[in-house]
């Protein structure tokens, strides 16, 4: 009977290790540069779908599993002539899930590598990320 208790303990434990959202408790945003989407989970439960535009033709989003190493309510881009970048959720180097105002390219690749989002839709990331706090937050870009 405990042996029966283990294995089904382990089974289960492998499936939630196995569904990353399920996992995690705090937020996970995925990015997918194929479809153009994240996914915000909170606590394991979807909560958010929303368009990005990621690296155009020439630029790149990096891939990979992250932390956000620093956020920024009201960053403006030091590389591209002082671009607003609302509610900066910095990952990786100086990449970033940020806010856009060029809203109708959200859903096509259009940026220089980070990942826009609709302002409205940064804010409550931001937020999101704030309150579950960066160490409880994974941002996850697979292609």
């Amino acid at each position: 009977m405990i042996m029966r208790r283990s294995f089904l303990l382990a089974a289960l434990l492998s499936v939630a290790l196995a569904i990353p959202s399920l996992a995690h408790a705090g937020v996970v945003a995925q990015i997918s540069l194929s479809n153009q989407r994240m996914q915000v989970y909170v606590n394991g439960r979807p909560t958010y779908t929303w368009k990005v535009s990621t690296a155009r033709s020439g630029y790149r989003t990096p891939t990979g599993t992250y932390k956000p190493t620093a956020l920024s309510r009201y960053h403006r881009s030091s590389i591209y002539d002082g671009s607003p970048m609302p509610y900066s959720i910095f990952f990786y180097k100086g990449y970033a899930i940020h806010g856009s105002y060029e809203t109708k390219y959200l859903g096509r690749p259009a940026s220089h590598g980070c990942v826009r989002l609709h302002p409205s839709n940064a804010a409550a990331l931001y937020s999101l990320v704030q309150k579950y706090g960066p160490g409880n937050t994974t941002i996850k870009i697979t292609r």
